[in-house]
């Protein structure tokens, strides 16, 4: 049987971009992921405050979703981004890690959906929501 988190895993951990982003998976399992992306001064989008530039953030709201996909138990293989909706809500604390949560919480034959949310130290207070639509792989 496919282990489709360890699919997912290795998926992200071979791809150039998240390992610039030093982006690191914490958890996967049945339609849920969490990756971390720690404070990097190469990632600012603004030197006068150090806040990371949200180019960065949608990279790992983005691969997070793929990896939820990826690990549902009703999706048939990869995945690919169709549509992502970021809705920023503030600013990332200069020096603190971001952590993406993504939950797959509806498939259809072709489309998987996928809502995420963003947060630094401050859980209570997310950095960005992203609700998104993903492609399905179909295995033959």
């Amino acid at each position: 049987m496919l282990d489709k988190a360890k699919v997912a895993r290795q998926f992200i951990e071979a791809i150039p971009h998240a390992n610039a982003l030093a982006l690191k998976l914490t958890d996967i399992s049945n339609g849920t992921a969490v990756i971390e992306m720690p404070y990097d001064t190469r990632l600012i989008g603004d030197p006068r405050t150090g806040v990371i530039h949200g180019g960065a953030v949608s990279s790992v709201m983005d691969t997070c979703c793929g990896a939820a996909v990826m690990c549902h138990p009703a999706a048939p293989g990869g995945t690919a981004t169709i549509d992502l909706r970021i809705d920023y809500m503030r600013a990332a604390t200069p020096g603190q890690t971001i952590v993406t949560t993504a939950t797959c919480y509806h498939i259809t034959r072709n489309v998987a959906f996928v809502r995420a949310t963003a947060v630094d130290d401050d859980t209570e207070n997310p950095v960005a929501m992203a609700t998104g639509s993903f492609t399905l792989e179909k295995q033959f």
